[in-house]
């Protein structure tokens, strides 16, 4: 699951940084309108935690931007601005929460996933695809309702991939969504592929009837066998 934190004050956003990094999560930062605007444009999150109250420009028109892009992104506003006003025109506008300043970090990791679980399983706590289902919360694998053991890495792909059924994937939008900024320092995608192909092992050792194919050129597409 990968985290996009827009907060300009440092102190802040890099406590906020490394809670979530413990929780596991690929976590990217902005500090202004203008950062978290290009990492927008140019990329894709599983959640963005929101400072309404940024030096240069308004959060609330990034939280504009998101939804008229109709992207997949959750969205939780944070601001010490707790008022009913700036509250209800973000819920309005599409935020999936609102936390106030000052939180505790626990509440905070709550609310994440809180609103991963909503947005990504339609309120359900698993996902199922053929004989496999995937529970995001806790980590675990089943298939025919026998647990497989799956590296953190492996999982996050199982699980791109289970919300994507059938959809082919680019093996950059791959390693950019599991890896984050670190795919960018790699010189290719060997990583990638020594990941795909362990987990294409364990699935087919367990007797799945899906399988990540690749497809020469492009990438990999979940599919039915």
């Amino acid at each position: 699951m990968k985290l996009l934190i827009i907060e300009d004050d440092p102190s802040l956003r890099e406590l906020m940084q490394r809670a979530l990094e413990e929780e596991k999560y690929v976590v990217e930062t902005a500090r202004n309108f203008a950062e978290a605007d290009a990492r927008i444009a140019g990329h894709t999150y599983d959640c963005v935690l929101l400072d309404i109250m940024l030096p240069d420009g308004s959060g609330l028109r990034l939280l504009d931007h998101i939804k008229s892009m109709k992207r997949r992104e959750n969205v939780i506003i944070i601001s010490a601005r707790d008022s009913l006003d700036d509250k209800v025109y973000g819920l309005e506008k599409g935020a999936d929460d609102y936390l106030p300043k000052p939180f505790h970090m626990a509440e905070l990791k709550a609310r994440i996933h809180s609103v991963l679980r909503r947005g990504r399983t339609g309120g359900n706590l698993s996902i199922e695809h053929g004989n496999v289902t995937i529970y995001p919360e806790n980590g675990i694998v089943e298939v025919d309702g026998r647990e497989v053991q799956m590296l953190k890495k492996e999982f996050d792909i199982l699980l791109y991939f289970m919300q994507r059924p059938n959809h082919l994937v680019d093996k950059s939008v791959l390693a950019e969504a599991v890896w984050g900024d670190h795919a960018d320092m790699a010189d290719d995608f060997n990583f990638v592929y020594a990941q795909v192909k362990n987990l294409r092992r364990k699935l087919s050792a367990a007797g799945a009837d899906i399988e990540i194919k690749a497809v020469y050129g492009f990438g990999y597409k979940l599919v039915r066998k």
